[in-house]
């Protein structure tokens, strides 16, 4: 962890997960997030999204500013992605470019482009250990962007899929929670703990600034599926911005 700055020395990305519906039915508040976030988080159809979506939240953001990721998961529509899976590391690299390649195309018509990545749920915290399945996800990067391109990939600062990622020519992004809770390790509690998402404003808010503080991450997570979400992220946004931090995108 780095040393502790004050909140006005800080610059920081403020990112969440958007797109997260399917067909009629919807989840995350895409509108309202993305006049308040930097970065969109884009669930790219396996977890959730479906082509439709992706193209209006890649059409919105581009209208707003708001850089476009492309949130990649097991392929787990029915768990939200968020089911533990073993999936081979082949077959998972594929899986891994095919999302990345499908939100490109949307994203171009845009006039924008994939600008980072994100694994999303069981997929991003398999990859904080496992050094197979982060491995698996870096080479789906690579191989969706091919062997000279840059492209930054969000993940939790200590993590396999960073130290993946730097190996391989790859921008690591230390990504923070400001709505999840943390083990001592510095790790997700797991979401069936008691405690594991914040729902409290001022504990969000309160989580965020120290964050900030201990200088984290250079992105800040705001979970797109949390009832009030967009409410919830422009309090975190206003105090940042009262605390003096630059809130701007990183990529």
């Amino acid at each position: 962890m780095s040393s502790m700055i004050t909140p006005a020395e800080a610059v920081v990305d403020l990112n969440a997960d958007l797109g997260e519906g399917f067909g009629r039915w919807t989840l995350t508040e895409d509108e309202a997030l993305l006049s308040v976030v930097t970065s969109a988080n884009v669930a790219c159809g396996f977890h959730a999204g479906d082509p439709s979506i992706m193209r209006h939240v890649c059409e919105l953001a581009v209208e707003r500013g708001v850089r476009i990721g492309a949130q990649v998961s097991y392929r787990d529509l029915a768990g939200f992605g968020r089911r533990a899976m073993d999936v081979p590391a082949r077959e998972l690299a594929d899986e891994v470019a095919y999302q990345i390649g499908a939100l490109e195309v949307f994203a171009r018509a845009a006039g924008s482009r994939v600008s980072y990545v994100k694994p999303h749920g069981a997929l991003y915290n398999r990859t904080v250990r496992d050094a197979e399945q982060a491995a698996a996800v870096v080479a789906g990067v690579r191989l969706a962007v091919g062997a000279d391109a840059e492209l930054p990939v969000l993940g939790l600062p200590g993590s396999e899929l960073l130290a993946a990622a730097a190996a391989a020519g790859l921008a690591p992004v230390r990504e923070a929670f400001a709505d999840r809770a943390y083990t001592p390790e510095g790790t997700l509690v797991p979401r069936g703990e008691p405690g594991a998402v914040l729902h409290e404003p001022d504990a969000v808010v309160a989580q965020a600034l120290a964050l900030v503080r201990a200088g984290t991450g250079r992105s800040l997570c705001l979970h797109g599926d949390t009832p009030g979400a967009a409410a919830l992220a422009l309090r975190v946004r206003e105090a940042l911005a009262a605390a003096g931090t630059r809130v701007e995108a990183f990529a």
